[in-house]
């Protein structure tokens, strides 16, 4: 039987934090960030906290929170204090679920045992490391601050500490044989983590590499090469027994799988703080976007005037519909038609939906609908074609 709603808090309740600062901005980078600098953060952590107020005062029903996903960013360049006042707040203003999932994204340069120490006496259990690659050519092509010893000793050192994280890999890089992805993924693999997070490079327009590939400075993989890499990639991980369970995601157990996406993927509810967060919040049944103001000087300023009338935007029942199956089809447990069915009058396209089935790239479950290995490859435009 269907939930009352077709999303909404039922369906996972988690909190992000973005945090905009990083020592140096990566090439490939098209997240919302910033050079650190010598910054007084004082005013951005003040921010931050009076935010969780705010949206406090207008989630008065929702459950404790399920997860915390310290984003950016550099958010490993936060003070531990302050991460753990962070969670401190949200504890008080919401609730956090015993065993919640709080997750910390990490450079491999910020890591010592005593940092992860500090880390974890402020209330983080788990780690996400962003080494994206082992080969120190692929680094500086990359534009990392790291070379490939930091990155095994940061995940080493890390598993000392916490038993729950997670690695990041950029494949698909201009050049990159299969062999030589198939030799640094094993290797990957063979370093121990639970979770690993592997990202196709893309080139986009407004980042330093979008810029270098306009002047034909770089040339980017052919999709039929990444997509080659891809279905290497599954093989290599099923074989290591790190499976997909979704697009980009692979984890060794069901314990390890990221809790704080799959409310995403679920459909479920997140607070979104911090210069450029976006949320979705449910409010007196209805689901509501929210999104910060970007800089953070424009941030800070909206904390310090009076809160606005609305938390976000209202979206139309039609757009939600298309989010579940977008954000649905991402991961192994995909989406529900009869969920689609309670939330709007328009329907999946059927035909497509017959087509894909037999064409190998979706499976039905009932009223369960999922993508087969072949269809990940094609996520986003069977997305469309079935959305209504």
């Amino acid at each position: 039987m269907a939930k009352a709603l077709s999303f909404g808090p039922d369906y996972g309740f988690g909190l992000y934090i973005h945090w905009p600062y990083c020592t140096r901005i990566c090439p490939y980078c098209d997240f919302n960030v910033y050079a650190a600098k010598d910054r007084d953060n004082a005013p951005l952590n003040a921010a931050l906290l009076a935010d969780l107020e705010r949206h406090r005062a207008v989630l008065p029903e929702h459950p404790p929170l399920g997860s915390i996903y310290f984003g950016g960013g550099t958010p490993s360049l936060m003070s531990a204090p302050a991460i753990g006042k962070l969670i401190e707040t949200a504890d008080r203003a919401f609730g956090v679920e015993t065993g919640a999932e709080i997750t910390l994204e990490a450079n491999p340069v910020d890591i010592s045992l005593e940092a992860l120490e500090a880390w974890k006496a402020a209330g983080v259990n788990r780690l996400s490391l962003g080494i994206q690659s082992l080969d120190d050519e692929a680094l500086r092509f990359l534009g990392r601050d790291h070379d490939s010893a930091k990155a095994r000793q940061s995940v080493a050192e890390t598993l000392q500490v916490f038993d729950n994280m997670s690695i990041d890999l950029i494949y698909a890089r201009p050049g990159q044989s299969a062999l030589s992805w198939k030799t640094e993924l094993t290797d990957a693999l063979n370093l121990g983590a639970p979770h690993l997070s592997l990202y196709e490079l893309t080139i986009e327009e407004r980042t330093a590499f979008g810029q270098r590939a306009k002047r034909g400075d770089i040339v980017p993989m052919p999709d039929d090469d990444q997509a080659d890499l891809y279905e290497l990639t599954q093989e290599v991980c099923n074989a290591k027994g790190l499976p997909a369970y979704e697009v980009s995601n692979h984890a060794s157990l069901e314990a390890y799988m990221s809790h704080h996406n799959l409310t995403y993927w679920r459909g479920g509810d997140w607070i979104g703080i911090g210069p450029g967060a976006h949320g979705r919040l449910t409010v007196d049944g209805e689901r509501i976007a929210t999104h910060a103001a970007l800089r953070p000087g424009d941030y800070q300023a909206a904390m310090d005037s009076a809160p606005p009338q609305s938390p976000g935007v209202m979206l139309s029942k039609l757009q939600n519909a298309r989010e579940l199956i977008a954000l649905g089809l991402r991961s192994h447990e995909g989406f529900d038609l009869e969920r689609i069915a309670v939330l709007t009058d328009h329907p999946v396209n059927r035909t497509a939906l017959s087509e894909f089935e037999t064409a190998g790239l979706i499976r039905r479950n009932g009223e369960l609908v999922t993508l087969t290995p072949e269809g990940r490859l094609l996520a986003d435009r069977i997305a469309a074609e079935l959305s209504p």
